[in-house]
């Protein structure tokens, strides 16, 4: 048994006997319901190797992990004219904050918190029908994880639409100072589909390798974004992929990741290895609590911290 192959087994076992695991999302009555107990942990290497533990193969609500992918195809569609419409500062406030939105003038701060996330959702929209811009999303991330099983739980999603009364209030808002180019309800119809995608920690540790392989895709070889490109969605993911726990993320993991209120977690390690883990129960900032200490543990036993060993 290799070294990392060890180290997941090791930190699988020990996630499971926790019995600090946070609390379940409650404002989305489908992830209410989810059992907090879950634990699961998928690490996909640059060379191949795969390791993994826990409920590793159990698929989950992405939520917000999705943001990840959404940048990368509004990037391909718009290049750097998207930073005109979304910025990329930490934004040091809860991921569905009005109260920064109003200040900074419709503008969102950065493409990881709900408006920016609907921003970005917006772009891709235009130009399509929503079937379409959703139909694009899913084929990519099913590109990337090289698996046409992944679909949409649209339970999750109607869950979502029913009770996105604060979404809805930030892309109105957003609408307002025409941030937002298409009807706000089909914006926020793709983006509450897009964030009920569900998918195990297996399949987005796979999907998250170009991120790890500088934009290339493992399979082929061939670029799925420029280098340059994965290089900076990894920064972003680093300063704002978890809210206003992105500070103590870098501070403790020490790598790039994004996660979503469905308790998963998206962490690359630059040339090494795409991680994905996947805990219920999260933090007061919305991060998954078992997830990060499971990411703080790896990071340490393999050295993979970007800031040194």
């Amino acid at each position: 048994m290799s070294k990392l192959q060890t180290a997941v087994r090791d930190i699988a076992e020990e996630m499971r006997v926790r019995t600090d695991r946070g609390e379940v999302a409650t404002y989305i009555p489908e992830l209410a319901n989810v059992e907090p107990k879950h634990f699961g942990i998928a690490v996909v290497g640059v060379d191949g190797e795969v390791a993994t533990g826990g409920d590793f193969a159990m698929p989950f609500s992405i939520q917000s992990v999705s943001k990840v992918f959404t940048l990368t195809l509004a990037l391909g569609k718009a290049g750097d004219r998207l930073w005109s419409r979304v910025g990329r500062e930490p934004s040091g406030s809860p991921f569905n904050s009005i109260v920064q939105l109003e200040f900074e003038k419709g503008k969102p701060r950065n493409p990881f918190i709900n408006a920016g996330a609907i921003a970005v959702t917006d772009l891709i929209l235009s130009g399509h029908q929503p079937r379409e811009a959703l139909g694009e999303i899913l084929r990519f991330i099913r590109f990337l994880a090289d698996d046409p099983s992944i679909a949409i739980d649209e339970k999750v999603a109607a869950s979502e639409q029913r009770t996105g009364y604060r979404n809805a209030a930030l892309a109105n808002y957003m609408k307002s100072f025409g941030v937002l180019e298409n009807p706000v309800e089909l914006a926020l119809g793709v983006y509450y589909h897009q964030c009920a995608i569900a998918m195990s920690c297996l399949q987005l540790a796979r999907a998250g390798r170009y991120l790890a392989m500088s934009g290339r895709n493992p399979e082929t070889g061939h670029p799925v974004i420029q280098a340059e490109r994965a290089r900076r969605i990894n920064a972003v993911m680093l300063t704002c992929g978890h809210y206003d726990g992105s500070g103590e993320f870098a501070y403790r993991v020490g790598l790039p990741g994004k996660s979503g209120v469905g308790g998963g977690i998206l962490c690359i390690a630059p040339g090494k290895a795409s991680i994905a883990v996947w805990s219920p129960g999260l933090d007061l900032a919305g991060n998954s609590h078992l997830g990060r200490v499971a990411l703080e543990a790896l990071t340490k036993r393999m050295g993979w911290s970007i800031f040194g060993a």
